[in-house]
């Protein structure tokens, strides 16, 4: 009985929420593979597809060329900057900038205006990414920016718009509609820009003869890391941490050292780390299969390992 609510059994069940009757969402037609020729989907008719070659068709490629050479011979640090979603596209295009050892960094806009602006400098240039050019908090960076000399570019899809002339240069980025059906979600926009900044990365990263050992330097981790920085030195255990044991140690008492270790056996040495050979995890089952009784408990490492071809070869 809970204390202070005598024996009112209805206590439970007032104490919880009354249930809600939630709508289920509305379900549309079963897909089937006769579905898919009329969604975005097919190579047939993509339409997305189509909006990107409209892109490319009409690219004006003097403006691309001024821009990638503004970026090339600036001496600073490029920021990019944007609203939401061109925002998230301005970021990875300065982190892609940044892993090829370009100067770069994302800008907020908003967080410009309250005291970020600080780390622009007249020798910086600011790349603005909008769609409709009428983004209030970029509007409202550009007097800011250029009272610090920046150099300002525009990356916008429409012609002669306020943001465009505010700025020293404009690229013009040609769409052709949104994927969306109401032509409203930037959806194709988006991708447009992020295809044109990893086009103008690659250009910089041929442009100033960057290596694969330069680029390789900024990936220490993960597979490009692995593949071209580190060696068999960098990676490989050293002598204190080698799971080690002598030929004459009994198996049971040399489990700890093939758990720890992690690297799936031991290595059989004999005097002054010369190996004899490994004693596996596999060994180990066979072991168990083979031996009975107390007779597990009197089987040493030797017994059971298998012996390297060259008995003397060191470990030093």
């Amino acid at each position: 009985m809970l204390e202070g609510y005598g024996n009112d059994r209805n206590y439970m069940k007032k104490s919880l929420p009354p249930s809600l009757d939630l709508l289920s969402p509305p379900l549309g037609s079963p897909l089937t593979s006769n579905s898919f020729p009329k969604l975005p989907f097919s190579t047939s008719s993509n339409p997305n597809k189509n909006h990107l070659n409209y892109f490319f068709q009409n690219l004006d490629f003097s403006q691309a060329l001024s821009f990638t050479q503004t970026l090339l011979n600036s001496r600073g640090t490029i920021f990019f900057s944007g609203v939401r979603k061109f925002g998230f596209v301005a970021s990875k295009i300065s982190q892609t900038l940044v892993s090829l050892d370009i100067r770069s960094s994302f800008l907020s806009p908003l967080d410009a205006l309250h005291g970020d602006i600080g780390a622009l400098s007249s020798a910086y240039v600011l790349v603005l990414f909008s769609k409709f050019c009428s983004t209030k908090e970029l509007l409202r960076l550009l007097p800011c920016a250029r009272a610090k000399g920046v150099y300002l570019i525009s990356v916008t899809f429409v012609s002669n718009n306020a943001l465009a002339n505010a700025c020293y240069m404009n690229v013009h980025l040609p769409l052709e509609r949104e994927l969306c059906p109401f032509d409203l979600a930037p959806v194709t926009s988006t991708a447009i820009q992020m295809v044109f900044g990893d086009t103008v990365a690659i250009a910089l990263m041929g442009a100033r003869n960057l290596t694969k050992e330069q680029y390789a330097v900024n990936h220490p981790a993960g597979r490009i890391g692995k593949s071209l920085i580190f060696k068999v030195k960098d990676v490989m255990m050293k002598k204190d941490e080698l799971p080690i044991c002598k030929e004459g140690d009994l198996i049971i008492e040399q489990l700890m050292e093939l758990s720890s270790k992690g690297c799936g056996c031991l290595l059989v040495i004999v005097d002054e780390y010369h190996l004899l050979g490994t004693f596996t995890d596999g060994d180990l089952r066979r072991t168990l299969i083979k031996a009975s009784g107390e007779a597990m408990f009197k089987l040493r490492v030797g017994d059971m390992c298998c012996n390297a071809p060259n008995p003397n070869p060191s470990l030093e």
